[in-house]
């Protein structure tokens, strides 16, 4: 049986550098969105997204208000945190200083500089979404 994290090792998981599926609510009768994508996170803050502004994840993503985030370990010891949150700010044009710090998470500085600059933010935007609700599990003690 996985144990759960605590509040401070599912911050740290979150804060850590992983590759997130987002989910959002579809309509139409379709199952959810669901996409890998870069984010940004410091503990006890916000989780920041980056997205075309025109795609359906966007258009979702406004509709709904809310996502969810599952970001996992893929390697043994397995642990993934899931976080349900509320939208609770959309900055479009997305502003390049976000759309950096998203980048060189990823890409390191000078990689995610050039890559981030490489976007246009008019056709860009910024979600910062609010955790509301944790999931986690650590597997740890079952190896």
């Amino acid at each position: 049986m996985p144990k759960p994290f605590t509040e401070a090792e599912r911050q740290q998981f979150l804060a850590d550098k992983h590759v997130a599926v987002l989910s959002v609510a579809a309509t139409g009768g379709r199952p959810p969105a669901s996409v890998p994508i870069w984010y940004d996170y410091t503990p006890g803050g916000v989780i920041l997204v980056n997205t075309g502004a025109g795609t359906r994840k966007a258009q979702l993503i406004e509709q709904a208000g809310t996502v969810t985030l599952v970001v996992q370990r893929e390697e043994l010891p397995y642990q993934y945190v899931i976080v349900e949150g509320s939208v609770v700010d959309v900055a479009s044009p997305a502003p390049l200083d976000q759309r950096e710090t998203i980048a060189i998470r990823y890409l390191g500085e000078e990689g995610g500089r050039a890559f981030a600059a490489g976007i246009d933010g008019d056709s860009s935007v910024i979600y910062s979404i609010r955790p509301d609700r944790w999931i986690t599990a650590d597997f740890s003690d079952e190896l």
